[in-house]
């Protein structure tokens, strides 16, 4: 009881301020009473709060308040969602935490091509990174390439001290953080030095073909249309890709986002998927959902002023 009401109550009182039910707890009894919908919520949530306890998951403030989203919004809750992908090196078990993630890592597996489409935070790189390594380590495919364009977001790549690799190494970084957080950075230094795992820019890409290969392309909305259609026509036999990005933050000098247009040109093309994810999909601090919706409701303003 102690893990499904948290200590002192405190996941118990949180449950409370989000329904209007009242509910009342004596011993190993949680009796609930209230409008018949609001009531069936409320059971609801305790239902996948014991769900995940049973599957030896740690049920804390953040599980609960996306277990009500999900009941909410008529969705099946997190614990429909508790199937590991992979184990990072720490133990850490790495798995779709909302129903737009399940989706996304079903059409990643279905599909040879998906597009993660979304704000920050909603685990579109990452996933796609542990669906890559999990593929490896079953030996699905051969390598993996990670890439994204060198784009710069204020500053001026000339001006950086260092070779080529030196200057756009910061921008490949976070692909380097996510793939240690799921192998031994040792042992990935290894696999790059075999040229089992690959990181560059993408405009290294051009020209190569990559057979037996899940190739992630970060940061896509940064890639001029010409780009992108360079980076797909390098897709080889028994490869998948994952393009990773969010539209509404191009850094791009001007032109066209290749993320932007794409969708109008492959949308119901077999085998290739587009994937939308939301700020109900922000997995990272509960302030950077509300900061993601607070910018969707200001962007949809000005859309709809300018078009008055």
């Amino acid at each position: 009881m102690i893990d499904l009401l948290g200590q002192g109550d405190d996941l118990l009182r949180l449950v409370e301020d989000q329904f209007e039910s009242d509910i009342s707890v004596r011993g190993n009894q949680i009796t609930i009473q209230g409008q018949p919908g609001d009531s069936q919520s409320v059971s609801l949530v305790f239902t996948e709060m014991i769900a995940l306890i049973e599957k030896g998951e740690r049920v804390d403030r953040d599980l609960v308040e996306r277990s009500i989203d999900m009941i909410r919004h008529g969705e099946c809750g997190p614990s429909s969602l508790a199937t590991d992908i992979i184990l990072s090196h720490k133990g850490k078990p790495i798995r779709p935490k909302t129903g737009g993630q399940k989706r996304y890592v079903d059409m990643i597996r279905k599909n040879t091509v998906t597009f993660g489409i979304g704000p920050a935070g909603t685990g579109k790189t990452y996933l796609a990174m542990a669906m890559a390594v999990d593929a490896l380590k079953k030996r699905e495919i051969g390598r993996i390439i990670l890439t994204r364009p060198a784009v710069e977001a204020g500053e001026s790549l000339g001006y950086l001290p260092g070779t080529l690799f030196e200057k756009v190494d910061p921008y490949l970084r976070p692909l380097y953080d996510a793939l240690y957080d799921m192998m031994d950075p040792e042992k990935s230094q290894q696999l790059m030095d075999r040229g089992v795992i690959e990181v560059a820019p993408l405009a290294f890409m051009r020209g190569r073909t990559l057979n037996d290969s899940f190739i992630i392309l970060d940061e896509a909305q940064n890639t001029s249309p010409e780009q992108m259609k360079m980076f797909l026509t390098r897709l080889g036999f028994g490869s998948k890709v994952v393009i990773t990005g969010d539209v509404t933050q191009v850094d791009l000098p001007k032109g066209a986002s290749g993320l932007g247009q794409v969708r109008d040109i492959l949308d119901g093309v077999s085998g290739i998927e587009f994937v939308d994810l939301g700020a109900r999909d922000v997995v990272r601090h509960k302030l950077v959902q509300r900061i993601v919706t607070a910018y969707g409701a200001y962007e949809e303003a000005l859309a709809e002023r300018s078009n008055d």
